[in-house]
């Protein structure tokens, strides 16, 4: 148990009594701290462990000096970004917004043997609506339903700007004011069903490995105000990107990598929790924060026919990647039958079900959407200390004795868990 703690968003209290704390206990540790290994960007779920209480401490401890590069290390600033996005500096004290990593300022632990640095924390829903500030900017609802996650007031109008400048956070605390999001989760009956919580693992080698030479042109941090689609592709219906999947976690689940929600609810009974993760993209060409379709400016690693994961030459520049794991309790609504002909009403995803279309099979359109809007400040933070020095950071950790504070109504559980479709 102790183990579990570590992924824990601080500032939450676990529950200790009966049967709700075995089956959270259980049913976090089988999505446990690591995520997964990913190499160089890739892996699997990030998603949470049991919460643990902070309470100030003692003064921070010095963090280990950077080590010294083996390579030349590119950076963002040494790039041709087209787009020109000033800094925009957080509007509060950013101190009011970080405690003492784990009650006593300690150092993560390193993260090897796997060669990648993690950056993990947890976020609650945050509202739904039908716009889509990168595919459709401006024109508020015009979109599919969409479930948002981080910044409180994302909507079609957002930009850079805005969200930098707007907004507390549903992901641990306003210094990351970045908007996620995803289609709603629909029951079939008039209702939208909340996620519990959702995991973000950013992960990404450090800058001084020589295989980000090997991989591509070097490992670069985020570029600021980078934005784009991951998943399903509803424009041209292409395969899906970032090897989305369903799985499911809790006291009689059978967990696994379904490729639709029809095939992971014949084995996701009722009461334990549904999980939707897909993983963004890790490289970057190096000069465009958008594009016309919203991806041709990113990719993802490949394997091809030389054996080691690369970027294309095309998008030379390794990012860190992020997983996100959107995790539902499973309630009566959901077919579990394993069985769908589109006559029975199920949960699915409004992007299932569009205008003039026919009815996709449940969770086959799962895609997610990212618009970054971190304070840079606490960017370089995750980035110096976990990615670089090749660290384990959980629940906010930003690896150098210092942590997100986390939002004063973070829950594990949705409340409520079914909230009517927004007319």
């Amino acid at each position: 148990m102790t183990s579990l703690l570590r992924c824990a968003a601080p500032g939450t209290r676990m529950r200790r009594t009966g049967r709700s704390f075995t089956y959270l206990a259980a049913a976090l540790a089988l999505a446990s701290c690591g995520g997964g290994s990913g190499g160089a960007g890739g892996g699997g779920a990030a998603t949470a462990a049991a919460p643990v209480a902070v309470t100030p401490a003692a003064p921070v401890a010095a963090p280990a000096p950077s080590p010294t590069p083996v390579q030349t290390v590119v950076t963002p600033g040494s790039l041709s970004v087209e787009e020109n996005v000033a800094p925009i500096a957080s509007n509060f004290d950013i101190n009011d917004e970080l405690v003492p990593s784990w009650g006593s300022g300690e150092i993560a632990k390193s993260g090897a043997p796997d060669t990648v640095g993690a950056f993990r924390f947890i976020c609650n829903p945050s509202h739904e609506l039908r716009d889509d500030p990168i595919v459709l900017p401006s024109q508020p609802g015009k979109s599919h339903l969409h479930q948002f996650f981080g910044n409180t007031q994302a909507n079609g109008k957002s930009t850079y700007q805005s969200l930098r400048s707007s907004g507390a956070s549903t992901c641990n605390s306003p210094l990351n004011r970045s908007a996620y999001w995803m289609p709603a989760m629909l029951n079939g009956k008039g209702g939208v069903v909340r996620p519990d919580f959702v995991s973000i693992y950013y992960k990404r080698m450090p800058a001084s490995d020589p295989d980000c030479q090997r991989f591509g042109k070097g490992c670069v941090d985020l570029p600021r105000g980078l934005r784009f689609v991951f998943g399903y592709d509803m424009i041209n219906g292409t395969p899906k990107t970032g090897a989305g999947y369903y799985d499911c976690q809790g006291p009689t689940a059978k967990a696994g990598h379904y490729p639709d929600l029809v095939e992971a609810a014949k084995n996701c009974p009722v009461g334990n929790q549904l999980g939707a993760v897909i993983s963004a993209p890790n490289c970057w060409d190096g000069k465009n924060l958008d594009s016309a379709d919203h991806r041709s400016h990113i990719a993802y690693m490949s394997y091809g026919d030389w054996g080691y994961p690369k970027c294309p030459s095309t998008h030379p520049y390794i990012i860190p990647g992020f997983t996100m794991g959107v995790w539902y309790t499973v309630d009566a609504d959901l077919d579990v039958s394993g069985n769908w002909d589109g006559t029975k009403p199920t949960w699915h995803l409004s992007s299932d079900e569009m205008p003039g279309m026919p009815m996709m099979r449940p969770g086959s359109t799962f895609h997610a959407d990212w618009f970054g809007a971190w304070d840079d400040s606490i960017m370089k933070m995750w980035t110096d200390n976990c990615i670089n020095k090749l660290l384990s950071c959980n629940g906010g950790d930003l690896g150098n004795g210092k942590q997100l504070k986390n939002f004063a109504d973070f829950s594990w559980i949705a409340k409520p868990h079914v909230v009517a479709i927004p007319q």
